[in-house]
């Protein structure tokens, strides 16, 4: 028998490395896994019996010429048979069974840590490739470590099985059929890196292709109404066939592999019969020995080729371990400390104490020695120009990252002591662009508080002045709104958001550009509810519009940092 070769790739993740880093995610399925190969393998002897059964029966029934012979051996193996197709039928069951299995977990896990990286990291990505890597690329890292575990223990120990029976009928004819095995593995040796480099181009032009389709299909209308419907064409089109040259080259290898192997086994075949041919003439085997000999050595190459295909999915594997491996070796801005409190805030009393941050790779602080504080009932209107680091204070209150220097506190406790899950229910956010997910009303009303009621989801809606046209819609609070809530007007979508907001009840608002895009009236109309919903409340106003000013308890302007070292003050009114 050959050994498969191990696949490796240029940036150091290897078949092997990429087995060690994923196989802790099949803990708890590998009894299931060894039941699966024991019944393939249980599969794979009952045939070395089948194939002796028919080169008995060939000699004592057929060429013997007697019939009563025929029954015992014919009545075993049916039993044989009912007992493979057992076998078979169970083995591949727990395969896919913990095949499947360990693609849940795996890609829970990578969608989680996606999740708690900051949002920032997204805006940097192109959303179409992660969808790949979510999917495609774990699949194939699958059918390596979970698939390829079984496949690779019941293709070696099927090829000793028929190995060692075929030595049992004619030794010598064996060791002639042995000899040629090594030309499996140089066939697999000379494809392996190639196919590699095919799945790596065919990988990221996936997820080039995804990444087009996704962004063009989310800002169609923009696309139609600048008339660049034949651009996206063009975009798709060169990304197409990048994927379809990587494609057709993994074809063409696994195109060429298959009938090179067959033809090494052909080869194999006929100097094995041209050898037993001439020992039947003279007497040193039967024809029910020969024929078994002959199936044993059919039986024998397929798991020889089998080990070899491994190693080509192998090569696959390590190209999505990679791009798997990226993803999961970026670390998340901000994480909790030990022993972090969970006791939520309950005034929501926020003070910024000379707070200083730079983005990653920025060359100049977004904000610079920062100071000011909003307390409970309070309005503080936060205002400047673009770019003076209004949107930073709220990334930084929800700890998406942490300040270089100074200290962020809520009820006077640094937000850093505080555990993400009980800072983030401390807040509740009302973003510029109102973010619905394509369910229904009720679903969006929902997702500000889990388990919410049909009574609070009602009252909410009501605060927010959304009930009536709520309930005019079609089918009420179970209308799908569609995709980012297209089905809905701008300021329906606003207050169904405000309703959301106002199910949350946290003690910290932040409104971001709450009338962004609305006209003067709906606006209007959005600002009653938005009255309530910062009642009782420490609220943060981000906005360049002042008509609100007059309201507030404070106003708060920062200016842009125009070099390095200039501080930013905040002129209080």
């Amino acid at each position: 028998m050959h050994r498969t070769p191990v696949a490796s790739s240029p940036s150091g993740v290897s078949a092997k490395d990429a087995f060690r880093r994923f196989w802790p995610y099949t803990r708890g399925i590998r009894r299931w896994l060894v039941v699966g190969a024991l019944l393939l393998i249980l599969s794979a002897a009952c045939e070395v019996v089948a194939i002796w059964l028919f080169g008995d029966i060939t000699d004592r029934v057929l060429a013997a010429k007697d019939l009563h012979a025929f029954w015992t051996p014919a009545l075993i193996w049916l039993e044989v048979a009912v007992l493979t197709g057992v076998a078979t039928f169970g083995g591949s069951y727990l395969t896919a069974l913990v095949g499947e299995r360990f693609l849940l977990r795996l890609r829970d896990a990578v969608f989680a840590h996606i999740q708690r990286l900051s949002p920032d990291f997204l805006d940097n990505r192109r959303l179409g490739d992660l969808m790949v890597r979510l999917t495609g690329d774990i699949e194939a890292i699958e059918q390596f470590v979970a698939s390829g575990v079984i496949q690779t223990v019941t293709a070696a120990v099927s090829a000793v099985f028929f190995a060692g029976a075929a030595l049992y009928v004619r030794w010598d004819l064996a060791l002639v059929s042995f000899a040629v095995a090594p030309l499996f593995w140089v066939a697999v040796r000379n494809f392996t890196s190639r196919f590699r480099d095919a799945a790596v181009r065919e990988r990221e032009s996936s997820g080039a292709i995804t990444s087009v389709v996704e962004e063009s299909l989310s800002n169609q209308a923009l696309v139609q109404a600048y008339n660049r419907e034949r651009a996206e064409r063009g975009r798709l089109h060169r990304e197409g066939l990048s994927w379809l040259e990587a494609k057709m080259a993994e074809t063409r290898l696994a195109a060429l592999y298959e009938p090179l192997v067959q033809v090494i086994e052909t080869v194999c075949v006929l100097v094995v019969l041209g050898f037993g041919a001439w020992e039947l003439t003279a007497d040193r085997v039967t024809l029910g020995g020969l024929l078994s000999f002959a199936a044993y050595l059919g039986y024998l190459y397929p798991p020889i080729q089998s080990l070899g295909h491994v190693n080509l999915i192998a090569s696959e594997a390590t190209a999505s371990a990679e791009r798997i491996v990226e993803l999961m070796e970026t670390r998340p801005a901000v994480a909790d400390r030990p022993a972090a409190r969970t006791r939520a805030a309950r005034r929501g009393r926020v003070a910024f104490d000379d707070v200083t941050f730079r983005y990653p790779g920025a060359d100049r602080p977004a904000l610079a020695n920062l100071s000011f504080r909003a307390g409970p009932e309070e309005l503080v209107l936060l205002t400047g120009p673009s770019g003076s680091g209004k949107s930073t204070i709220t990334k930084l209150l929800l700890r998406f990252y942490d300040p270089e220097a100074g200290r962020i506190r809520l009820d006077g406790v640094d937000i850093r002591e505080l555990s993400l899950a009980t800072l983030r229910d401390t807040v509740t956010v009302l973003q510029q662009e109102t973010m619905l997910f394509p369910g229904s009303v009720r679903d969006n009303i929902a997702y500000g508080r889990a388990g919410a009621t049909d009574e609070q989801i009602v009252a909410a809606a009501r605060a927010a002045d959304a009930h009536d046209f709520v309930s005019a819609l079609p089918d009420g609070y179970d209308t799908l709104v569609g995709q980012r809530g297209r089905l809905l007007s701008g300021g329906q979508r606003q207050r169904i958001a405000i309703a959301r907001a106002m199910v949350r009840d946290a003690p910290v608002l932040i409104l971001d550009e709450p009338t962004t895009g609305l006209d003067a009236p709906t606006a209007r109309r959005v600002l009653e509810p938005l009255r309530r919903l910062m009642a009782g409340r420490t609220t943060i106003l981000i906005t360049h519009d002042l008509h609100l000013a007059p309201e507030a308890d404070k106003v708060v302007t920062l200016r842009p940092i125009s070099t390095v070292d200039d501080p930013q003050l905040a002129r209080l009114s």
